[in-house]
Formats: C-alpha cells, sequence, structure tokens
C-alpha cells in the first residue's frame, strides 16, 4: 500500500549510522542520497530520513515505524545492530501474544526518540 514513508531527524549523520546499521540485517541498504535525504530499501529507496527544516515548524512528534524481517533471526540481528550502536533497547527480541501467535518482535529507539521495529509474523 505505501509507496515510501520519510520522517525528519535532528542529526541526519547520526539517525544515518542507525539506519544504516539496523536496517544491513534486513536487507535493505542505501539507495540514493539528495538534497541532504538519505534513500533505504532492497531495490529502491522506500524509506528516508531527512533533516528537520530551519526554523522548525513544529516540534518533533515520536513516530512508529515496523519493518518487516523474513524470520525471526533476523529480528535478533536487527537488536544486535541496534545495541551494537548503542539504541535505547524497548524491548528485546520476544514473540508477542497480544497480536497474534507468532507475532516476534524488538523494539528500539532512534537516534530521534522514535520507536522503530523490526518484526517477523511468520512461524519458527
Amino acid at each position: 500500500m505505501l509507496n515510501h514513508v520519510e520522517i525528519q531527524t535532528a542529526d541526519v549523520p547520526a539517525s544515518a549510522t542507525f539506519y544504516d546499521a539496523v536496517l544491513a540485517p534486513l536487507g535493505a541498504g542505501r539507495r540514493i542520497e539528495h538534497q541532504g535525504r538519505i534513500g533505504y530499501g532492497d531495490e529502491r529507496p522506500e524509506f528516508w530520513i531527512g533533516p528537520v527544516p530551519e526554523p522548525a515548524t513544529s516540534p518533533a512528534r515520536e513516530s512508529h515505524l515496523a519493518f518487516t524481517a523474513p524470520d525471526r533471526s533476523t529480528v535478533d540481528a536487527f537488536h544486535a545492530a541496534a545495541v551494537a550502536v548503542r539504541a535505547e533497547v524497548l524491548h528485546a527480541p520476544k514473540v508477542w501474544p497480544r497480536y497474534h501467535d507468532t507475532y516476534y518482535a524488538s523494539f528500539v529507539r532512534d537516534p530521534d526518540g522514535n520507536n522503530i521495529e523490526a518484526v517477523c509474523e511468520r512461524p519458527e
């Protein structure tokens, strides 16, 4: 349904370090850099980070983004990559039965405080 998503970041280089690390296990990497923005994806840019306009037109709000992982070991790799770049861990990888029996996910914060998730909905 979605073609692409962009979020604004206070520090593009710090956010790029975070997203370079956590998206790599999911098979995504930098695809394009244009006008201070970085586009990530597997084949084409689907997720973008860009600078907050100066002056900021509104206060930042927390966003929640969930990236699909093909299997549980990829969720674990996402989590390990986030820990390696010292991201705040909200929830270590585990099954979330309140969503459904096979919902396996990890939640971390990016440098701007956004809630970033990797999720696999397939059984083990």
